[in-house]
Formats: C-alpha cells, structure tokens, sequence
C-alpha cells in the first residue's frame, strides 16, 4: 500500500507550454482521491506523470517512499484504467485479465486462482471465455477493473474510466467502483470532468483550474466552504448563482442590496466592504419559495418571473429573471409552478457565499 507525494511538480511540453505550473499534493494510503476540473486544466497529465507516462519537468514524486521521477512504469507498482478500456479483441475476458500475470511469468496455478478470485468479486466468471466485442459496456469496463485487480497493485489509477458509459451504467458502475476500493484498501486516483462522480465517490476532490489546484477537501467541505468563485461555480448542479450586491450597514449586521432586493447577512468580515460591490453567490436549493419559509424570512424575498419551470419529479427547477439578474432556484413539486409565472421566493441569509470581486477569494 502507498500513499503519493507531489512535491512542486511542474510539467513544461518541448513548445514551451506549461500545463503544470508548479504542484504541491499529498494523497494519502487507501485513500480516494479525484481530480476534477474543465477540460485542458491538467488533471489527465497529473494522473500521466504518477503512471509514468509523462516526464516530470521538475520537482519531485514519491510512491510510498520512493522517488519515482525515474521509475519506468511497470516498476511502479501502479495499475491504470483507461477511459477506452484498452482490451486487447482477440483474447477472451480470462486471457485479457491473465496477460501482465503471464507476461511477468507468474505460474499458472497462481493466475488461474487470481483471475478467477477477482472475476468472482466483479461477477464476471459466466464471460471468463468470451471475447470484449461480446460484452456490454459496462462488462468491458470491469475486465478493464479486473486485468488492474489481479496485480494487486499498490495504487489504482482511473482516467475518465465512465465516459464511454451512458447514464443509468455510470450511476451503475460509480456504486461498483465505491464497493470495490472499500473491499480493496487501496489508494485510488480518479480523473474525471463530472463533479457529480466526484462528488459521491470521493475521500477528497482536488479541484484544478489551469493546471493549479484550487482547493483540495471532502466533498462536502467544497459544497459548504468552496475556497473561490471558481470551486463554487464548478461544484453542484444546477450550478451555483452569482450576482453583484452592495455591501451596506445594517441592524445587527449587513445588508446587501441589488436592485429593489435587500438581503440581510450576518456574516462575518464585511466591514472593510462596506458601501462597495461584491460578488454574491447562493445554490438554487437555499432560494425558496414555499409558504412557511416566506412567512418566516420577511426580508430577504424577492419578486421573480419565471422564465422557465423544469418539472424534475420531486422538484423543479425554476429559471427566473429577479432584477435583470438570471437565477435559478429549486423548488418542491408541490408549488406547481408555471413558465411565465411571477412569484414570490426568499434567499436564505445563512447560507450566502460571498466573494471579493478582485481575488474572487472566499470573504
């Protein structure tokens, strides 16, 4: 078992581009971490230079407590997935998994008793003979899972490996590859752009924006407590909405006001922002409109018109235009909310994110 050390990592390519500008990440023993970010923000090259398959530029990779920065690949002691599963056609699922066993001149007995085990484990023992164009997707993926398994490497990594899947095999396969690790006790590093994968099969997301690492925590941390405007907007879905408001004194606190709308908040550290604009950002579910809510936050309601209802079974998503600003709020069912309906909603003043609008930091 090892735990991972990047110690100011950078990555330059041969036309001097720098994707990696210099990267600092400790990820620990059996733990899952996944890096998310948009596409070209260096998460597939980060998980690269850890396989091996990338040079580092400069800096510094540790497995466990060996330096690696010279270690090829197959002495890594590491095993990696890929987002096109990587199988070779003309061999069947059992000759599939067996082929780095027999390639390191494993013996038989003992690669006839690991793939078997590990096709137990991924309920693939009934397609052991049959060949990857006769599987489902999903089939592919967990010979993909199980020719890495049979190794018993010391480190997983996993490169997009659902976004050949569709949406019913990925919810699928992400509740697999959650049961898998906990049975395995191995550290797992994940790739992927879908925050929603990161967000319900992570220890820790690493949250990267060109190739610089934004934040770094539970998911639920990164919900709550999102570090800058970037992590906020990139983390939940519907994403979170962002306005402008102005910092004023209020009773027993602040008031930010935009438009007609004013919102009070007890948060703390506003003062130096006082009589300046800020950047507000609040998630749709914590604007609300039901009744009771609305007869308990006398202030902080604002009047919205429905550009759009989007019934999505238990809620709906409500896209509003309140004061020039474009919004989205998430509702019950229940309130039978129609496009093109004005209605009455009100933002939770506890649950306001608020940003510096220069540093977009975390206020």
């Amino acid at each position: 078992m090892a735990g991972i050390t990047l110690k100011n990592i950078t990555k330059t390519y041969d036309n001097n581009v720098t994707v990696i500008p210099g990267m600092d990440l400790e990820i620990r023993d059996k733990e899952f971490i996944i890096l998310v970010g948009p596409s070209g923000c260096g998460k597939s090259t980060t998980l690269r230079m850890i396989a091996g398959l990338e040079d580092v530029s400069s800096g510094e990779m540790y497995i466990g407590d060996q330096l690696v920065n010279d270690v090829p690949p197959k002495d890594r002691n590491i095993a990696m997935v890929f987002q096109s599963y990587a199988l070779y056609p003309h061999m069947t699922v059992y000759k599939n998994m067996a082929f780095a066993l027999q390639l390191k001149k494993v013996p038989k007995e003992e690669i006839d008793r690991k793939v078997r085990e590990v096709a137990k484990v991924l309920e693939l023992e009934p397609y052991l003979d049959r060949k990857p164009k006769a599987l489902s997707g999903g089939q592919r993926q967990r010979v993909a899972l199980g020719r890495a398994m049979v190794r018993d490497p010391a480190v997983f990594l996993l490169d997009e490996p659902l976004s050949n899947l569709d949406a019913k095999l990925r919810t699928e396969m992400r509740s697999q590859i959650s049961e898998l690790h906990q049975k395995l006790q191995t550290t797992f590093v994940y790739v992927t752009h879908d925050q929603t994968e990161a967000m319900t099969m992570a220890d820790r997301i690493v949250v990267l924006k060109d190739g610089v690492i934004q934040q770094v925590d539970t998911p639920q941390e990164l919900y709550d407590h999102p570090a800058n405007q970037f992590v906020a907007g990139f983390i939940g879905t519907p994403p979170m909405n962002f306005f402008a408001a102005k910092v004023e004194k209020g009773e027993g606190g602040h008031v930010l006001s935009f438009g007609t709308c004013r919102i009070p908040t007890a948060a703390p550290g506003l003062e130096r922002y006082e009589g300046r604009t800020i950047n507000v950002g609040i998630r749709p579910e914590d604007i609300h409109g039901e009744e009771a809510f609305l007869a308990l936050s006398t202030s902080g309601q604002l009047e919205a018109h429905v550009d759009l209802a989007e019934m999505m079974g238990a809620e709906i998503y409500l896209y509003i235009t309140v004061e020039g600003h474009k919004l989205v709020s998430r509702v019950p069912s229940r309130m039978a909310v129609h496009s093109g309906d004005t209605v009455r909603l009100a933002v939770d003043g506890n649950k306001l994110h608020l940003f510096d609008p220069e540093t977009q930091e975390r206020i």
